[in-house]
């Protein structure tokens, strides 16, 4: 891996699978770093955090305050990823949901791309033990939030990416509005629009290693009233700005 790559986790009472992932992700990929971005666990996530940062020189943390949502915390990670100087950064979860064994395919499907999505929708991905409704209502989730924005990748949804720095600045997290469930789709919606090119690469889906998912009804109808409004606002010229058009990387 030529590129300087750094792969931020946030984590919210993720003490139990936190070590297990990290310890996976760096036999996966070994040069990669780590940026932990902790919004105030209770269970002391943030210490264990702090405890391998301090074991390991790869491993970096950032503590915020409280908890604000997923979209918020990704934000402040991209952020200090890109102010830590690197080139490539990783959006996953802490939970185990993301197989770590992925990130090499995923990693090599940035050759000639801006964005590469972890997808469980195209051909060879999929997911482990999903119940019909869930599977259901990320599906239809997807194939919706396509239809009202004109994105024709297969899995909107999803939370398993890769970034070239680059494009993360032309796309401005900063400026992204959801925290939860839409936050994907927003992202994905301003990288298509500022021009970066995303590729889908397969991965398999597994549950998280402890507790529950959040994912509910609510969340996901909640997500599709809100592409909905943007959809409704971009037919009737009522958009919002897009974002400046991605360089391209020195390199290619």
């Amino acid at each position: 891996m030529s590129e300087s790559t750094i792969v931020v986790l946030p984590t919210y009472n993720e003490i139990e699978s936190l070590p297990e992932v990290v310890a996976r992700l760096r036999e996966a990929v070994s040069e990669a770093h780590v940026l932990i971005v902790d919004d105030a666990s209770p269970d002391g996530t943030g210490d264990l955090a702090d405890l391998l940062a301090a074991r390991i020189p790869e491993i970096h943390v950032l503590h915020r305050r409280e908890k604000q949502g997923l979209g918020p915390a990704y934000i402040a990670g991209f952020a200090e990823a890109v102010r830590l100087g690197f080139e490539v950064i990783v959006q996953s979860d802490a939970d185990g949901s993301h197989r770590p064994e992925d990130l090499p395919a995923l990693l090599a499907g940035l050759d000639g791309h801006d964005l590469v999505i972890g997808s469980r929708w195209v051909a060879g991905g999929d997911v482990q033990r999903w119940s019909l409704h869930r599977y259901l209502l990320s599906r239809a989730g997807s194939v919706y939030a396509g239809a009202m924005l004109g994105l024709h990748q297969k899995d909107l949804t999803g939370g398993y990416r890769v970034f070239r720095a680059e494009a993360l600045r032309a796309i401005h997290p900063e400026q992204v509005t959801s925290r939860g469930y839409c936050f994907q789709i927003e992202m994905l919606d301003r990288a298509v629009r500022s021009g970066c090119r995303v590729v889908e690469v397969p991965i398999m889906f597994d549950d998280r290693l402890h507790g529950e998912s959040k994912m509910s009804g609510r969340i996901v109808v909640e997500a599709l009233l809100q592409v909905t409004r943007w959809g409704m606002a971009r037919r009737f010229g009522r958009d919002r700005i897009p974002a400046a058009p991605v360089r391209e990387p020195s390199h290619v």
